[in-house]
């Protein structure tokens, strides 16, 4: 293995600190992006569906960086991931 590669791996984010990062910033979206009003769409946003789901099948870079971008859109700061946990690459 080269040195460059054994650098990348080692500093890649893990499949289970992505997955992390991704339910945090679900149940972040739940419990504060939803209002109790009859209008609100909540658990049933489409985004927050769509990233709940590439969690679920692996693809956890692309739920986190949904996530992080519907928080935005909704006028909040997505939170800082737990210790251990890496943050969804910038594009």
């Amino acid at each position: 293995m080269s040195s460059a590669i054994a650098q990348n791996s080692a500093t890649a984010p893990g499949d289970a600190d992505l997955k992390a990062r991704c339910k945090q910033l679900i149940s972040m979206y739940d419990r504060y992006g939803a209002s109790r009003g009859e209008n609100s769409d909540g658990a049933r946003n489409h985004t927050r569906i769509g990233a709940d789901i590439d969690c679920a099948n692996g693809h956890a870079v692309e739920g986190v960086a949904a996530m992080e971008d519907l928080l935005k859109r909704k006028k909040f700061d997505a939170p800082p991931p737990p210790a251990g946990v890496a943050q969804s690459p910038r594009q």
